[in-house]
């Protein structure tokens, strides 16, 4: 069976997007089950982890599910970047009343050991972020029974991935929340609208291509389907849902958010990210490109973000999120998913149905 073959046998091509943070086996296994594809994300797992997390996964469902990797590069960063990048956190780890922590020796998981361990648990797909594998790696996934989805913001990277040997593109348009997964132009030559992505990306690559950014309902659902998409990659949408991991301060901003909400950002892990805005992104904005690359700051600011979410303070925690926020729902993710793909029918209907009525007016 063929990547295409399997997204349009899912009862509702609707994907959970891979979330670090938010996602979890509960909230993937509910999407499985209830007819979507669930995602883990795994970009923050130590790579003896993901041969776990997957094997729970085939416990709890025979449903399709993916897991998801950042391919985060390997920074040996210079000391006194990093010392210096410590002392402009300083203020914020006063303010919680910790210490300004010493300089760590690990910056991130190592991603070839979790590449490793992702190939030997094969789950059904495997989704890679912020970079290409290259042939041989994706040659080992597919002898593992794994198809490769890889995010793309522009058809170059498209056409990078699908030169790999990749099944599948996760089309991740600007509107998306979180991480921007642009790998080979800078942030403004990859900042294209969802809507503009599908197509130029379908007309270039003849891959299944997954609408990622800005679907926050079945009207967008419907929109994505017509343009062309295989399937949608939903991942705001779910942000509120009873499964999600999402903190409390990062529901009650979502709750309370008002028009526009979001914005770009480096300041909280050194790569752009669209989240809420807060205040640690205001006072952060003028030196935001001085922080170290991703995942030095990342790294940095992780103490900070964790005591901001015990201390259920939602300004110094990313609080990532798409446009389109606002519209966040609550509830159960099965039934949501039920709910939206219901507003994806009713949709194209209504679109039909009312210029049938208009030309015979």
């Amino acid at each position: 069976m063929s990547f295409a073959a399997l997204l349009r046998s899912l009862p509702i091509p609707i994907i959970q997007a891979p979330m670090v943070g938010a996602s979890s086996h509960g909230l993937a296994i509910s999407v499985s089950l209830g007819g979507g594809l669930g995602f883990l994300a795994a970009g923050a797992m130590a790579a003896a982890e993901i041969g776990p997390a997957v094997a729970a996964m085939r416990l709890a469902t025979d449903a399709p599910f993916g897991v998801n990797l950042l391919m985060a590069p390997t920074l040996a960063p210079d000391p006194q970047d990093v010392a210096r990048a410590l002392d402009r956190l300083t203020v914020w780890y006063e303010e919680l009343g910790l210490p300004t922590p010493a300089p760590p020796n690990i910056f991130a998981p190592d991603f070839g050991a979790q590449l490793e361990a992702l190939t030997a648990a094969a789950p059904p797909v495997a989704s890679f972020a912020f970079g290409v594998l290259n042939g041989r790696q994706v040659e080992a996934l597919h002898r593992a029974g794994s198809y490769v989805v890889g995010t793309a913001t522009t058809v170059a990277e498209a056409q990078a991935w699908a030169d790999a040997g990749a099944d599948g593109l996760c089309a991740q348009g600007m509107e998306a929340g979180g991480h921007r997964g642009h790998f080979l132009e800078d942030l403004e030559a990859s900042l294209i609208g969802t809507m503009a992505l599908i197509r130029t990306v379908r007309a270039a690559v003849d891959l299944p291509v997954i609408a990622a950014g800005g679907i926050m309902d079945g009207h967008g659902v419907a929109a994505a389907l017509a343009l062309g998409a295989e399937a949608v990659q939903m991942g705001t949408a779910f942000l509120l849902a009873d499964e999600a991991l999402t903190s409390r301060p990062w529901r009650r901003a979502i709750a309370t958010v008002g028009d526009d909400p979001t914005r770009l950002t480096r300041a909280f892990t050194g790569r752009h990210a669209r989240g809420i805005q807060n205040r640690f992104m205001r006072e952060l904005q003028l030196v935001q490109n001085e922080v170290p690359d991703y995942p030095v700051q990342n790294r940095l600011t992780q103490p900070l973000r964790a005591a901001a979410a015990l201390a259920d303070d939602p300004d110094m925690i990313s609080l990532w999120a798409g446009q389109g926020v606002a519209l966040a729902p609550t509830g159960a993710a099965a039934d949501l998913l039920r709910q939206w793909w219901a507003e994806a029918g009713g949709a194209a209907r209504g679109v039909v149905a009312r210029y049938e009525k208009g030309s015979q007016s």
